[in-house]
């Protein structure tokens, strides 16, 4: 890799480095959906599905009939369904919940 950061420890020896994998947060923001099916998309430059991932995390209580959000990464966009896409019969979900878009390399 052509870029990148080198860190050293207090011994002097390297700790991290252009080459080492890491992961960083690029993205993190509630997401609430009102009844009916849906999607939102929250722009997330320099991210897509070769070097991205997003995810959705429930925040605080909820109640048994409440299904997760479904995320699918794009280039540049991080997109929340609040429905299975695959299941055509799937019920929406309403709520909040917290997307997280992590970026790695």
């Amino acid at each position: 890799m052509s870029y990148g950061v080198r860190i050293w420890g207090p011994d002097g020896a390297l700790q991290l480095d252009e080459n080492s994998f890491t992961i960083r947060v690029a993205l993190s923001i509630q997401v609430t959906f009102t009844p009916g099916k849906s999607n939102q998309d929250f722009a997330v430059p320099g991210v897509g599905p070769s070097n991205g991932t997003a995810i959705v995390v429930p925040i605080g209580a909820y109640p048994d009939s409440q299904m997760q959000f479904e995320t699918e990464m794009l280039e540049g966009v991080a997109r929340v369904y609040n429905y299975t896409r695959t299941f055509a019969a799937s019920t929406s979900s309403s709520g909040t919940m917290r997307l997280i878009v992590m970026r790695w390399s």
